[in-house]
């Protein structure tokens, strides 16, 4: 069984975040084999990072606050991730990247999509967080679903949303081929280096 933990990155209130994150949970649930879980960042409410040691660093203790060993625990736990990425002001919202933050061996090795939305249909934000998904020694997978400016004004004025989404599904299929090939491959090796 793959899991794969779909990250919704707004914490904003009347955010659009959780249309599309649902979405794509309900696109993953079709695949045999695939546990999608929902990991929304309201859920984690973990204080701007502040900590001496970074995660990076052998041998440092666990991280007191429960929130961030929750995090934690469902970043371990997961085989592959896609962050639903809002984008604020050409990059990622800071909730996101602090909570990318407070983690590091348990994203190690493992594939990560994007699903984008916003100015640009928030490639500008993706970019960003492929480099950061490299730092964190992650497979940031090429193909992302980058969702045009209709999907999100039909949510701003009232519109069918789902159909908007509709039109992003062949893109989502693409994507999901994709991190399900990643995730398989990176979990072998990880076993192999075990």
């Amino acid at each position: 069984m793959t899991t794969v933990s779909i990250i919704i990155s707004s914490t904003r209130e009347g955010r659009f975040g959780d249309q599309p994150a649902q979405w794509f949970h309900d696109h993953l649930a079709k695949r045999q084999s695939v546990t999608a879980k929902l990991l929304d960042l309201r859920d984690f409410t973990m204080p701007f990072f502040d900590q001496m040691m970074p995660p990076a660093m052998p041998g440092r203790p666990a991280y007191p606050d429960e929130a961030v060993q929750r995090w934690t625990s469902e970043i371990a736990n997961s085989d592959a991730f896609v962050i639903v990425a809002a984008e604020y002001n050409f990059g990622p919202p800071a909730v996101l990247k602090n909570a990318l933050d407070w983690v590091y061996p348990e994203w190690n090795r493992k594939p990560i999509g994007f699903v984008s939305y916003g100015g640009a249909s928030g490639v500008r934000s993706v970019q960003q967080l492929r480099d950061t998904a490299v730092e964190l020694q992650m497979a940031p997978i090429r193909s992302a679903v980058h969702l045009p400016p209709d999907t999100l004004m039909a949510y701003f004025t009232g519109g069918d949303v789902k159909a908007a989404l509709a039109k992003s599904d062949d893109a989502a299929e693409t994507m999901i081929n994709d991190l399900l090939w990643w995730s398989a491959a990176l979990k072998t090796a990880r076993s192999q280096a075990a």
